[in-house]
């Protein structure tokens, strides 16, 4: 297993993490696995046996059972491993149960910890925006736990580019503890994250924990034409149109060869193997299911991807630029090669230019 740091911390995790959104079951999580203690042993044994060392839960998830679950599935090995959590969702029916208030994050991070049988966390996400709460309400609560030792490491998810660069700007102005991971969605088949998320994350230290490296479970394959998946979460909720058309159709079919060229490789360990090498990825959240699905995730990685097959899943996958960044791209006269996943054309030629 590969290990690297969260950002510009000395906090070192495996590439490969693992989720625990399947633990419990309960209420709109029901439809995405109802993993109970047992299991939840046994799948933790797997990962740890492959040197995963960064479980990742959020008290909204199952109502708290998932973290419930796996506090009791990690008992004495609490110490061994890293625990990630989250707070921002709806926690209870007072106008003040939702959302990252001072009077909610400390709540919620007490209850949290409540549940994970712990006395700290290793990982405190804000697991969404809140544009209601000012900014420097939120760092100083969060700076707080940081200091009465109850949380270690800063984190936030699903933050724009400008929302993280605005809570960087106010931990740096304020002397506050800082982010130092962003936990956000990343996919061949989503990669928005490269307009704004991953740049702002490498200019400023934060490193990514990559959630959805299979488009909710379409780059696994499963999803190929003439296999139902009126039975899936996916096809279940209709979001399977979001990814099959010609893009997402060539895209399987190069994951297809690429696996066909590595032995016991699954097409979702290619998905993953190419997330594992883009810019700015510290560590990639993997779930499961079931034990096999576990250990086909598991056994990305064992094996990497060549340049030659980067290139291209990278040119199967591409999509338009939008405005401004297509204006960086094809106008930027070469000085934007910083921004190394972007496909760099030549440099626009203006008329003096054309002339010599």
């Amino acid at each position: 297993m590969e290990y690297r740091t969260l950002g510009r911390s000395g906090l070192k995790v495996s590439v490969f993490s693992f989720g625990t959104m399947t633990f419990g079951g309960a209420g709109m999580f029901a439809g995405t696995g109802s993993t109970q203690v047992d299991d939840a042993r046994r799948q933790i044994d797997l990962c740890i046996e492959a040197g995963v060392n960064l479980f990742d839960t959020a008290d909204m998830y199952s109502a708290g059972l998932s973290e419930e679950i796996l506090g009791q599935a990690l008992g004495k090995r609490r110490p061994d491993v890293l625990i990630a959590t989250k707070a921002f969702g709806t926690m209870g029916p007072g106008v003040n149960d939702v959302g990252l208030s001072r009077h909610h994050l400390i709540r919620a991070c007490e209850a949290s910890l409540r549940r994970l049988g712990s006395d700290y966390i290793d990982l405190y996400h804000v697991h969404n925006l809140d544009s209601t709460t000012p900014h420097e309400e939120t760092l100083r609560a969060l700076d707080q736990l940081v200091r009465d030792g109850k949380v270690r490491y800063l984190a936030c998810s699903n933050y724009g580019g400008w929302h993280l660069m605005k809570a960087m700007a106010t931990s740096d102005r304020l002397g506050l503890e800082r982010f130092v991971i962003q936990q956000i969605q990343y996919s061949l088949l989503q990669r928005e994250a490269e307009y704004e998320m991953l740049p702002c994350g490498i200019d400023q230290g934060v490193g990514a924990l990559v959630w959805g490296p299979l488009a909710q479970g379409y780059l696994s394959g499963k999803f190929r034409a003439g296999m139902p998946s009126e039975n899936t979460r996916l096809g279940a909720n209709g979001l399977i149109h979001q990814f099959d058309d010609e893009r997402g159709r060539n895209t399987l079919t190069a994951l297809e060869m690429i696996a066909a060229a590595h032995p016991g490789a699954s097409m979702s360990q290619v998905a993953m193997n190419w997330v594992r090498r883009r810019a700015g990825v510290s560590s990639i959240l993997i779930g499961a299911r079931t034990e096999s699905q576990l250990l086909d995730n598991l056994a990305a990685a064992q094996w990497s991807l060549s340049d030659q097959e980067m290139a291209q899943l990278d040119a199967v996958s591409a999509q338009p630029f939008p405005y401004p960044y297509s204006h960086h791209v094809v106008y930027g006269r070469g000085r934007n090669q910083k921004l190394g996943w972007l496909p760099l054309p030549e440099p626009v030629k203006n008329k003096a230019e054309k002339k010599s």
